[in-house]
């Protein structure tokens, strides 16, 4: 471990690009200065640097079966049936397995740009829903993976009850989710003592659908509840919405507003399907809609309003949710081309004195990840992650600050993120994360397992 004192020609902050910039890991996060000799010792970084990004939506154990529901097993396939998919993948997997898996999906991610990562993490007993003899033991796998590969780990315990919005038991592949509201309560306290610079714990709600309004009040009114991001899926397929409708009388997103104080601690993942009212209360509640658009679209979930969002000052991240992609230069091309699409024009995501499409959609989800994790606060740079892009590549020859971004997420699939950093080391240099193929093998002999079972 070292702390991070170096020079780059270019840093991208809040504020703006810095030229000549020296870059030092102060107290409050990352110190960068214009100008000026580099101090003794310094160490060149790069042409490019960036902050890493929060990847705000996780399930790792999914990056497994990223490919095995693209067959068709059903004329009407849609959200519903993939699910049933993915329950009998999950209904697989045991503590190693997910420890194998998130390494790799980590390792992924780094790779990416994405230094830290929120795992919504329902995975909690054994396939018959009989608890570990540790009741954390599977949010412990998660834990031990993120240590292993060097990500920031923002942990979501989550919550999970009922089958639907009409309190139904949850059924024989869902009971491995399921918790009492005094275990869950339990297991985050648990959680919360092993808390360090690169884990923060937070708390997840499935949804309005697997919490009841009753389970629902006790956990908001909770000590535990009353620090650290809160998470809920929401408003995301329209049978969702539907049925809440009908059973609650109100939209999902609607309702929730209207039940509890929602703010800027919330991040409600999906919110796809949103009436105008209900767009502009959540940009007005300060809360961070979760877009995981490459989930999304391979759901066939729908687009969220984002254009209406932005103009209300919203504030969004981005996701890989079930990482059949794990690229943050995707996640926001096709957030920005799915708008595109409906509004029959280009540059749907800039603003008044922003016109660089890239730099905002950069710059909004830098914000909204680190809020959705926890870790946000005055517009600072975290910690001392930061993503150094390829000088070299020829994708980037000729760039100037005012294109640097848009060069980076809209023109070509070249992997750009040469050198990583994070928690006091250098994860990844020259494209190779420091275990990665340790990691790899594991993996590849776990998936393996799953696969012969």
């Amino acid at each position: 471990m070292h702390a991070l004192n170096g020079f780059a020609d270019r840093v991208w902050t809040p504020q703006g690009w810095i030229a000549d910039a020296q870059v030092r890991h102060g107290a409050d996060g990352l110190e960068v200065a214009a100008g000026g000799a580099p101090t003794a010792g310094a160490e060149r970084l790069g042409r490019w640097v960036l902050p890493g990004l929060a990847n705000l939506h996780s399930h790792a154990f999914q990056r497994a079966m990223a490919g095995l529901a693209e067959r068709q097993g059903n004329a009407e396939d849609s959200f519903w049936t993939w699910r049933e998919v993915m329950y009998a993948f999950a209904g697989r997997i045991g503590p190693e397995a997910l420890r194998a898996i998130a390494a790799q999906l980590y390792v992924e991610m780094l790779k990416a740009g994405y230094t830290r990562v929120c795992e919504f993490h329902y995975l909690h007993h054994r396939p018959d829903g009989a608890p570990y003899a540790d009741p954390a033991e599977m949010a412990l796998a998660l834990i031990e993976a993120a240590r292993e590969t060097g990500i920031g780990l923002t942990l979501l315990p989550t919550l999970y009850l009922t089958g639907g919005f009409d309190g139904r038991a949850l059924g024989p592949r869902q009971t491995r989710f399921g918790h009492t509201v005094d275990a869950f309560l339990r297991l985050v306290e648990r959680l919360r003592a092993l808390e360090s610079d690169r884990l923060s714990v937070g708390i997840a709600l499935h949804s309005l659908r697997a919490v009841p309004p009753d389970a629902l009040a006790a956990v908001l009114a909770s000590e535990p509840a009353q620090q650290g991001p809160i998470h809920i899926h929401v408003a995301e397929q329209i049978g969702e919405v539907q049925d809440c409708l009908s059973l609650r009388g109100a939209r999902p997103v609607e309702w929730l507003l209207d039940h509890a104080a929602v703010d800027a601690r919330w991040c409600l993942v999906h919110a796809t399907h949103l009436t105008e009212r209900e767009t502009d209360r959540l940009a007005a509640s300060g809360a961070v809609a979760g877009l995981c658009p490459t989930t999304e679209a391979n759901l066939g979930d729908g687009l969220f309003p984002l254009k209406r969002y932005l103009a209300a000052g919203g504030a969004f991240g981005i996701g890989s949710d079930s990482h059949i992609s794990v690229s943050p230069v995707e996640e926001l091309r096709w957030l920005e081309y799915g708008q595109r699409l409906t509004a029959h024009r280009r540059n749907i995501a800039v603003a008044p004195g922003q016109p660089s499409t890239g730099e905002r959609l950069f710059g909004e989800a830098w914000a909204g990840g680190l809020q959705a994790a926890g870790l946000g606060g005055a517009g600072r740079l975290h910690g001392d992650d930061l993503v150094v892009l390829d000088e070299d590549a020829p994708l980037l020859a000729g760039r100037d600050t005012d294109h640097l971004l848009d060069t980076w997420l809209f023109a070509g699939n070249v992997p750009l993120v040469r050198h990583v950093h994070g928690g006091g080391r250098w994860l990844v240099r020259d494209f190779h994360h420091h275990d990665e193929d340790r990691i790899a093998a594991a993996y590849r002999g776990a998936v393996a397992a799953l696969r012969a079972d």
